[in-house]
Parts: structure tokens; C-alpha cells; sequence
């Protein structure tokens, strides 16, 4: 079993989002609750088992202190991935 923290990035493996990358905004038991801050803003995260998602090593410190504060926006969670992207490529 994978260990899976706050604020880390992740692929979807399964599903209609198959291949999306999104960011962990809560972990419950066997789900993950995973936003973009587009198709899916922090208000309406997408509920995940976390057999069906692909871990990165990634996490990004800015995400993990914004939760932590209570003050996460969606526009953090884009930046996060923007950066995410440009760095993979």
C-alpha cells in the first residue's frame, strides 16, 4: 500500500479523467479527495480509491501550507500543476 500525503501530485489511472494529473487535497481511509482548481475546485474534489491513482514523488510545499492554514484557493492548485508540467518537460 502506497502512502499518500497532502498536497501531492497524482495521475488518474481509471475513469473518464484517466491520465489527468491532480493534486491531493484529503485522504479517508481507502479514498483520496483530488482537486485541479478546474474541472475540479477544492469545493468539489473528486472521490478516489487509491488503487486507481498513479503517485508522483512530487509534493508541493505551498499546497500542504495553504491546507494546513484553511486557506487553500484553486488558483494554487493550477500554479502548482502549471509548475508540475513545466518542470516534466
Amino acid at each position: 500500500m502506497v502512502n499518500f500525503q497532502i498536497g501531492q501530485i497524482v495521475f488518474s489511472k481509471q475513469g473518464r479523467d484517466k491520465g489527468k494529473a491532480f493534486i491531493v487535497i484529503c485522504a479517508q481511509g481507502e479514498y483520496l479527495y483530488l482537486a485541479d482548481g478546474d474541472m475540479r475546485p477544492k469545493d468539489k474534489p473528486k472521490k478516489k480509491k487509491f488503487k486507481h491513482v498513479q503517485p508522483t514523488n512530487t509534493v508541493s510545499a505551498k499546497v500542504v501550507s495553504a491546507v494546513d492554514s484553511g486557506r487553500l484557493h484553486d488558483c494554487e492548485l493550477k500554479r502548482a500543476l502549471v509548475e508540475f508540467e513545466n518542470r516534466e518537460m
